[in-house]
């Protein structure tokens, strides 16, 4: 692995050098427990967007946004549990709390990313914590995805009160997850890795009665 000092916080490229093969959090349960096959037409189209790039960043809105700008051209959301992608849609910023946002990008952007945002940040007070390795992301698609959420959270997800671009911290079953809502026909859940098979596992018992695709 590689490292770099900046300032005086030393980063870790946590992507060893050589290509070395990596596995999803989900590796194990898509081998102990496939998806039942749908007879028919599947109401629920359950995918997993694995080994992308976490970054958990804290501190003021107004230098944060100046840095995200001036590296991701992107800015922060201002709003509460809003949450914004780049034109490509591969890119994405949420408001997690007044002074936290979560930022996803392509597998292997997040170490460059850290180090050019403290290069913009300097000595500014703030904090960038990758938790690339601690997370995963599940799409949820379908006719009957919303029906699988009310089932799963007590969060409303009518489009009223859950509209395209809201993300919300919320528990799903017994857990937390991040919910995000990125389109119209489209739902995705940030799971944390521990998290990540008791999820799965909920997903397929409570699609079994619309029919799952996860192929």
């Amino acid at each position: 692995m590689s490292n770099v000092s900046v300032s005086n916080v030393r980063e870790f490229n946590t992507v060893p050098d050589g290509n070395p093969k990596v596995e999803s959090p989900l590796a194990w349960s898509y081998q102990q427990h496939p998806a039942p096959r749908a007879s028919g037409q599947a109401g629920i189209v359950l995918r997993e967007k694995a080994l992308l790039g976490h970054l958990v960043l804290r501190g003021g809105a107004i230098v944060l946004d100046e840095a995200v700008r001036a590296t991701l051209g992107m800015s922060l959301p201002a709003k509460p549990n809003a949450l914004e992608h780049d034109d490509s849609g591969e890119r994405s910023i949420q408001w997690l709390s007044p002074d936290e946002w979560l930022v996803i990008v392509p597998g292997g952007e997040e170490f460059k990313l850290e180090r050019a945002l403290r290069q913009v940040l300097g000595d500014a007070h703030y904090s960038i914590v990758n938790a690339s390795g601690g997370q995963t992301v599940l799409t949820l698609s379908g006719d009957n995805a919303r029906e699988v959420l009310m089932k799963s959270t007590s969060y409303d997800v009518h489009p009223n009160a859950f509209p395209v671009g809201k993300g919300v911290t919320t528990v799903f079953a017994k857990a937390t997850v991040v919910l995000r809502r990125p389109s119209e026909t489209h739902w995705e859940l940030v799971v944390r890795r521990s998290f990540a098979d008791y999820c799965y596992r909920w997903l397929l018992d409570a699609s079994a009665e619309y029919g799952i695709d996860t192929q």
